[in-house]
């Protein structure tokens, strides 16, 4: 079985994995250097790097990495320690490269105003594979997304209905009205989408948050939403809110640990189920997609 191969069935499946390549080797070891092992999600094995208590340690830490999405280095010194002695070892040290392998990274845009427009070009030269949803014909189209993996130009109902985004996967709601936002946040939230932001005023966020709690949707739903998206980088045009929503969706795709100045209600005002009135009274966003 082709490891190469495989793991772009892996990516083209939306599945993730990891590749141990031994990159370094010092004495004799049971492989050689540039022997190459896939973990995929499932724990299953393609290829190996010898065996044994090593590529036992190895897949270990392979299902960390995809966890992480993170690579690893490990270093292995089979004559000093006594546990890769099984008798097939020869006592020398080998260095292993542990990298992911992830699916591609999906960005799903409802709205498909001058924001979107521009959101589009900024997502896709940053890796993401985009689908704009809009139920405007005039807006939706190639001419305006030419290389957009999927324009869909239909009601927002009946595209949500068909549309299944994964743990790979990134929503921004710039829709046209506040209506047709909120619609759209309802079916969001509840995917296990990896990131949801929204455009619009803190006062429209926490109105419609209010109005979909009230519907009976728990308020643990909305932990992960940003909203207002973007980093707050005085963004006012629509092609500098696409550079800010972008940098907001590379740090959740790389996994950004420290501080960032997200624009998020959200991410200001925990827990979720106490945030209340001290933000309402904020005035109007300008950015608000048209």
């Amino acid at each position: 079985m082709d490891l190469y191969e495989e793991i772009v069935k892996l990516q083209r499946e939306g599945r993730r994995g990891a590749v141990a390549t031994i990159v370094n080797v010092r004495g004799s070891i049971p492989s050689f250097k540039t022997a190459k092992m896939l973990v995929r999600d499932d724990g299953s094995i393609v290829g190996t790097i010898g065996g044994g208590c090593v590529e036992a340690e190895v897949w270990q830490a392979a299902r960390e990495v995809m966890e992480s999405e993170k690579p690893r280095s490990l270093t292995f010194d089979l004559n000093h320690d006594p546990k890769y002695d099984t008798g097939l070892v020869c006592g020398g040290t080998l260095d292993i490269f542990v990298e992911p392998i992830l699916p591609p990274a999906l960005l799903y845009i409802f709205g498909a105003g001058h924001v979107s427009e521009s959101l589009y070009r900024v997502a896709r030269t940053a890796g993401f594979d985009v689908t704009v949803v809009d139920d405007r014909a005039s807006y939706a189209n190639r001419d305006r997304f030419p290389e957009a993996k999927e324009v869909i130009a239909e009601d927002f109902g009946q595209a949500m209905a068909r549309l299944t985004p994964n743990e790979s996967s990134y929503i921004v709601i710039v829709t046209r009205g506040h209506r047709d936002d909120m619609r759209v946040l309802r079916w969001a939230v509840q995917t296990p989408a990896r990131y949801v932001g929204m455009i619009g005023s803190r006062r429209k966020t926490i109105t419609i948050f209010r109005q979909l709690v009230a519907e009976g949707l728990s308020p643990q739903l909305f932990e992960r939403l940003h909203a207002p998206v973007g980093l707050d980088i005085g963004a006012v045009t629509p092609e500098e809110i696409a550079v800010a929503i972008t940098a907001e969706l590379i740090a959740e795709r790389r996994r950004v640990e420290r501080d960032l100045p997200h624009m998020s209600w959200f991410h200001s005002h925990k827990p979720v189920a106490e945030r209340e009135d001290a933000a309402a009274e904020t005035v109007e966003d300008p950015t608000e997609n048209p």
